[in-house]
């Protein structure tokens, strides 16, 4: 009986012992993958990424980055960071290009030829079939996409910037030392730049300031113009076809409007040769009471308004537009600063695709965006009482760990990184930014890459940039206009015309 007993036991010893060494077996086997795998949730599974951004560090986060560890844990990826130092930008992006080697994910500054020509032959994938399917990706906005667009094809994830950011600065103390009202149409803005020119805003007794101060930059013209109805560049008439802004009925109306408020010596008469390095001195100085800039521009001036009057404690209000004939208008800006795109040559497959754009989505996720613009709570930065505080401005060691990793942010559908304690003007600012979103005029030919304006771009913007001058100064009349419009059509406008309507028909269908 001993004997027996003591034979299934050695059975079952045995049994017991086969079963360890085949589920070892088969653990030590499911743990190797072939070269080239990624997928999974652990570590030695992750999908290995080359991200090329720029920096404008001399010392880049590195490898070894506690910042960078937290983001592939994140984004569940191995990321090789490419950084390349943004005063070489443009010649590394074009050697990269045309040594074939691109990594999967390449920062492009802008629709350039070199980026075109590469697209045209297939190294990049086209993304917009998929953005619906990643719940940040989807949630870009219609016409940022459509500028960042190469004849209306996606080739790259636009990095988001403020969509809305023209505005009109104004001196508001000098509203208030008047009586005015902010302005909410055209005629007011006249009528306050009228006071702010002939009824001592300032109250020196003297006869020192006036309206409205323009530089060189072309800028506030165009963003004025969009207040009387003017296009964005091209407009579309009733049969669908796209004509350039200045054969727009509106356009005579906003330069007669510019030369009206010339004359009257509402704008400085220097404003053709102004240096905009110095275009808001004026307002600081408190010569001149209204610039139409970035909105942001405003606490930047009120800054430095209290820095010398430290008792005028709250000088600067800002409007997003004034309202004309057509209603409220205001012009965007592109929406963006480069886009993130795909190479075909690192990224071979849809599924790796996928993948690299699972990684760009999450990346938009609040706590991606706070790990590459802020680092890690205690360490980079410290969180008070609710307020955010950074770590990283005195401590160059701890700046190196996370300063850059920002470049791979989309902020799609929104920026969600940490920010310091706000001012009620800087708050206002971001409101208006944002209701801006709903009056900027898209241009409808945004997209479009044109052989044409390629050779001819710029003597074509100059023969009418040159005579909208001209006008506002006097130096030619309407029929000056009409011969600046001939030349332009002469010069190569009418292809021009003719090659943007033939791409806006085709992108119809």
């Amino acid at each position: 009986m001993k004997t027996k007993n003591y034979r299934y036991l050695c059975m079952a010893l045995f049994v017991f012992m086969m079963i360890i060494i085949t589920g070892c077996s088969n653990s030590e086997s499911s743990g190797q993958k072939k070269e080239g795998e990624s997928g999974g949730d652990d570590a030695g599974d992750r999908m290995h990424l080359r991200v090329f951004v720029p920096t404008f560090s001399t010392e880049p986060p590195t490898d070894d980055s506690p910042v960078l560890k937290e983001i592939e844990d994140y984004t569940n990826k191995e990321i090789t960071m490419e950084w390349v130092p943004n005063s070489n930008l443009e010649d590394k992006f074009n050697i990269t290009l045309s040594s074939g080697d691109l990594p999967h994910v390449m920062y492009v500054p802008n629709k350039s030829p070199s980026f075109i020509s590469a697209v045209e032959d297939g190294a990049f994938w086209e993304l917009g079939p998929y953005l619906k399917d990643y719940p940040n990706l989807s949630q870009t906005n219609e016409i940022v996409l459509n500028n960042s667009s190469i004849n209306g094809k996606i080739y790259g994830i636009y990095r988001s910037r403020d969509l809305g950011r023209n505005g009109v600065i104004i001196r508001k103390d000098w509203l208030q030392n008047l009586g005015l009202e902010e302005p909410k149409t055209i005629d007011e803005f006249y009528n306050m730049l009228k006071a702010f020119s002939e009824e001592d805003p300032d109250g020196n007794g003297e006869d020192d300031t006036y309206g409205m101060v323009v530089s060189k930059y072309e800028g506030p013209w165009d963003v004025m113009q969009t207040w009387f109805g003017v296009p964005n560049k091209w407009g579309e008439d009733e049969n669908g076809e796209l004509y350039p802004f200045f054969m727009d009925d509106n356009y005579i109306e906003a330069l007669n409007f510019f030369k009206k408020l010339y004359d009257e010596g509402l704008v400085n008469e220097d404003f053709a040769v102004m240096d905009p390095a110095q275009w808001s001195e004026p307002v600081i100085g408190g010569e001149a009471g209204v610039q139409v800039n970035v909105l942001d521009e405003g606490h930047r001036i009120q800054e430095k308004i209290i820095e010398a009057e430290p008792n005028n404690t709250d000088p600067i209000t800002v409007i997003k537009a004034v309202e004309g004939p057509t209603g409220l208008h205001n012009l965007p800006t592109s929406g963006y600063s480069g886009m993130l795109s795909v190479s075909k040559t690192s990224v071979k497959s849809e599924e790796e695709l996928k993948q690299v754009l699972d990684f760009l989505d999450k990346m938009n996720d609040e706590e991606a965006q706070i790990l590459a613009e802020n680092g890690i709570e205690g360490r980079h930065y410290e969180i008070v009482d609710g307020v955010y505080q950074s770590n990283i401005n005195e401590d160059a060691a701890l700046k190196a760990e996370v300063d850059g990793f920002n470049q791979m942010l989309m902020y799609l559908p929104e920026p969600k990184s940490l920010t310091a304690e706000s001012t009620p003007l800087r708050e206002l600012e971001t409101q208006l930014k944002l209701e801006n979103e709903d009056i900027v005029v898209g241009n409808p030919a945004e997209a479009y890459i044109s052989e044409v304006y390629s050779k001819k771009g710029q003597q074509l913007d100059n023969i009418i940039l040159d005579a909208r001058i001209k006008y506002i100064v006097g130096q030619i009349d309407e029929s000056g206009l009409e011969e600046a419009v001939e030349l332009w059509k002469q010069s190569g406008g009418t292809d021009y015309i003719d090659e943007i309507n033939q791409l806006h028909q085709e992108a119809q269908k």
